[in-house]
């Protein structure tokens, strides 16, 4: 990094229009390259209170060296850009490694690791008009569904509200939808074929119009079930990569039978590139990038 925690408060500090030059100067570029192919490294969980991975539980808590892992990754062959909030962007808007790239504005936040509101997992991040006025090129927003937490519901209409606002101003949304449910006291997302299946179909349902919104989907307990649970809908896919515990020839097998289905066009992963069981972060972003 050419700037140090310290460089970068400083601007904060005394020049954060820094930010908006810096945002209003960087080079963009179509959001599915020459590869036909989209490789996103995710890094908003911090914003949430998902701080954890593996036992560390405040690993990314430590924000040089998130930053340092997030430019190794985007300097890396073959990935295409970030997903974070907004103070990670603009960390690396001032570190400039954001030209060239795809920067996907994180939105919905408010549903906090653990909090007993966590299903009303309100808009506290990127609003479309944030994204816009950035000159970002896209968003995600996640969508739990619990049909014993009415919070769900507000998700469920805050989201459809979101699908509209991206479309108004034909920015592409990336949708995560999950059934989940509490098992003692915490959100456990079923991975299961017909959890997944019905995720995608009420996801796929939000908004006044489908025509920019994408899904970010993990794969099934079962991957080999993966292809009849993309039967629900045409709406473009990307995988989710999620945490993989220790098995991470496993998790990349998965990913890659899953690559092979015609709506999937790429994945978007975090923590099990950024901070891999085994391994650098180059070796584990160039695997996941051959993946595709």
């Amino acid at each position: 990094m050419s700037l140090s925690i310290p460089d970068l408060t400083a601007v904060r500090a005394r020049h954060p229009e820094a930010i908006a030059e810096a945002a209003a100067r960087r080079v963009r570029r179509p959001l599915i390259g020459e590869s036909g192919r989209l490789m996103i490294v995710a890094a908003d969980h911090p914003a949430r209170g998902a701080l954890g991975v593996g036992d560390r539980r405040l690993a990314m808590a430590n924000r040089a060296e998130l930053l340092e892992r997030l430019c190794i990754a985007l300097s890396r062959p073959g990935v295409d850009g970030v997903l974070a909030t907004a103070d990670v962007l603009e960390d690396l808007l001032l570190l400039g490694v954001l030209d060239g790239k795809v920067v996907m504005g994180s939105m919905n936040r408010g549903g906090l690791a653990g909090a007993s509101f966590e299903m009303d997992d309100r808009f506290t991040g990127h609003r479309a008009e944030d994204i816009e006025r950035m000159r970002f090129d896209a968003g995600k927003l996640l969508v739990r569904i619990d049909l014993s937490d009415p919070g769900s519901l507000a998700t469920l209409e805050s989201s459809a509200r979101a699908v509209d606002a991206m479309a108004a101003r034909r920015l592409p949304l990336f949708v995560e939808p999950f059934v989940s449910r509490r098992v003692d006291g915490r959100v456990r997302n079923d991975l299961s074929a017909e959890a997944v299946t019905r995720s995608i179909a009420i996801a796929s349902g939000l908004g006044g119009t489908s025509a920019y919104t994408w899904l970010k989907l993990p794969v099934t307990d079962d991957p080999d079930h993966m292809a009849q649970v993309l039967e629900t809908s045409t709406l473009p896919v990307v995988l989710l990569g999620g945490e993989v515990g220790g098995d991470q020839e496993g998790a990349y097998e998965r990913w890659r039978k899953a690559l092979r289905l015609p709506t999937v066009q790429g994945m978007v992963v975090g923590r099990s590139l950024l901070y891999p069981a085994e391994g650098t972060v180059e070796t584990a972003v160039d695997t996941a990038v051959g993946l595709l």
